[in-house]
């Protein structure tokens, strides 16, 4: 058994569901994607931009993010917002986010 690669699967699949979530906590403003993935590295959450954009497409279909262009502005850019929808998922998402994570904590760290 190679631990290192037990290690970067286990982290691959913590990441994809934390990556929603925190995509949709920084669409409240229109923002494009360069832009997010920039935030999110600053942030030491790095996501790579083939990752990105199929999330932001699979979002928008399931009407959680709505899409405009901007052509105003030299290069056009594909600007994403969250919706209605998407903030009551983020709102409820975030609060069972935050009580997981503190079990979790408490479980990891022998505190229960």
């Amino acid at each position: 058994m190679d631990v290192d690669e037990v290690v970067s699967g286990l982290i691959l699949e913590l990441r994809r569901g934390t990556l929603i979530l925190l995509v949709l906590s920084q669409m409240k403003e229109p923002t494009y994607g360069y832009s997010l993935v920039k935030t999110l590295s600053d942030n030491q959450i790095p996501m790579d931009a083939n990752t990105l954009y199929p999330l932001l497409r699979r979002l928008e279909g399931q009407g959680l993010l709505s899409s405009q262009w901007d052509t105003a502005q030299g290069k056009p850019r594909k600007y994403y917002q969250i919706t209605e929808n998407g903030m009551e998922v983020l709102e409820k998402t975030k609060t069972y986010w935050k009580r997981f994570s503190e079990h979790v904590d408490n479980l990891l760290e022998g505190t229960v």
